[in-house]
């Protein structure tokens, strides 16, 4: 096969049970992209041509829908009679079963990253109204590269809470599936919350929770058994870790992380307490949550987060460390995630600024670029910096969410300035 539509085919990634998927080049966006082409002769099937006509239209519908870092992209969908494909993000990489077998485990601290990931992206999902039910590790890709970023795919099990279609029963994969979804019980996110539990459990240890020859039995298993605990199995793992899996894999729903918000959180606080955190290196799970935390960014949603999370540089100073100085070029401003920093100019104290404060914004906000101030830290402080340039090649609702920001605090700053003039 030459070509798919307009899409010039480079080669075959893969298959599934009713697609392909084929490595193409967009000649309109100069990209690679991947297409799942539907097996035409599938959709003709007099058994299961109408359950594969409604998964596809179903991951079809999220066209454009969920833009997340964490989640592959749709960017286009075919439904010809005779031709019905998926354009979709190309995510150069493999899926996470690759660190699913005893010999190729992820250290536990990376796992912890990876899942916490997963959780974010699962949740935008789920303020969109869409349940996935069928998370697995072969339906989460792990991008090329150190920074461990993933992206979940395939939502053609996906229901929504939007349409008034009839859910589909017996759609997942049955070790992943939760007691709920194996029943053919309503579903919603909490199904997905135990289904990444699963996922949690196999890159922890190396193993699935229930270990069964056929469906049936691990059917059996998932209703009425319980898995041995992780930490049992590869004791180096925190009793936090431990908790947060066995957590997730409640049978009970009121058992279960009821939102994502609660798995993300513990993850987190897991990476945070059991000493997993480098001083340098900061994990992504701690910038995503020092952000949410800090009043700078309370009206930045999760996506424009992420990139400030990209685009942003981390580092921890000590006490006396000079972070800008008077007279030179402002190509950057930074935003104190901790600790405290004082504003001088020629030894003359002018401010102290605490956590959550921003400092040289000018450089972004004014044509005049050399600094009229020196900066440095007054305790130990993390620093997040921002260069210009990164910031102007931002999305737009990024930028937007800077101005607002940026907005707030000159009114802040010029309130402050007539209280002290109508003081005098």
């Amino acid at each position: 096969m030459d070509k798919i539509g307009k899409y010039r085919v480079i080669r075959k990634l893969g298959e599934g049970a009713t697609s392909v998927v084929y490595l193409c080049e967009d000649p309109f966006n100069q990209r690679q992209v991947a297409i799942k082409r539907v097996n035409p002769e599938d959709l003709q099937d007099s058994e299961r041509g109408h359950l594969y006509k409604k998964l596809f239209i179903a991951e079809a519908s999220l066209a454009g829908k969920l833009v997340h870092p964490h989640i592959v992209t749709i960017y286009d969908a075919v439904t010809e009679e005779d031709e019905k494909y998926i354009v979709m993000e190309f995510v150069p990489g493999s899926t996470l079963e690759k660190y699913c077998a005893v010999a190729a485990l992820l250290p536990i601290k990376t796992v912890v990253e990876v899942i916490f990931k997963c959780t974010r992206a699962l949740e935008f999902a789920h303020k969109a109204g869409v349940t996935h039910r069928d998370i697995k590790p072969a339906n989460i890709m792990m991008v090329e590269g150190e920074d461990h970023d993933v992206k979940i795919t395939d939502f053609g099990a996906a229901i929504s809470s939007n349409s008034n279609d009839t859910q589909v029963a017996g759609i997942g994969s049955p070790a992943y599936m939760s007691p709920q979804q194996v029943k053919e019980h309503p579903l919603d996110h909490r199904t997905d919350i135990y289904s990444l539990g699963v996922v949690m459990y196999q890159m922890l240890v190396g193993q699935l929770p229930f270990q069964a020859s056929n469906n049936f039995s691990m059917i059996y298993q998932i209703v009425n058994t319980e898995p041995s605990p992780p930490a049992a199995m590869r004791p180096e793992i925190p009793r936090s870790v431990d908790h947060i899996v066995r957590r997730a894999m409640a049978k009970d729903l009121d058992d279960r992380y009821q939102e994502w918000e609660q798995f993300s959180l513990d993850l987190a606080e897991a990476f945070r307490n059991e000493g997993m955190e480098d001083e340098q290196n900061f994990a992504d799970s701690e910038k995503f949550n020092t952000l949410r935390a800090l009043p700078f960014f309370q009206h930045f949603n999760d996506v424009e987060i992420w990139e400030v999370c990209r685009f942003s540089k981390w580092e921890a100073l000590p006490p006396g460390q000079v972070i800008m100085r008077e007279g030179e070029e402002g190509e950057y401003f930074c935003i104190l995630a901790t600790g405290q920093v004082k504003v001088t100019r020629r030894n003359k104290l002018l401010n102290i600024l605490d956590a959550g404060e921003c400092v040289g914004e000018m450089a972004y906000l004014s044509t005049e670029k050399r600094r009229g101030a020196d900066v440095s830290t007054m305790s130990d402080s993390k620093i997040i910096t921002v260069p210009t340039v990164a910031l102007q090649g931002a999305s737009d609702a990024t930028r937007h969410q800077f101005d607002r920001a940026f907005l707030s605090i000159l009114v802040e700053r010029l309130n402050m300035a007539n209280v002290r003039l109508s003081s005098v």
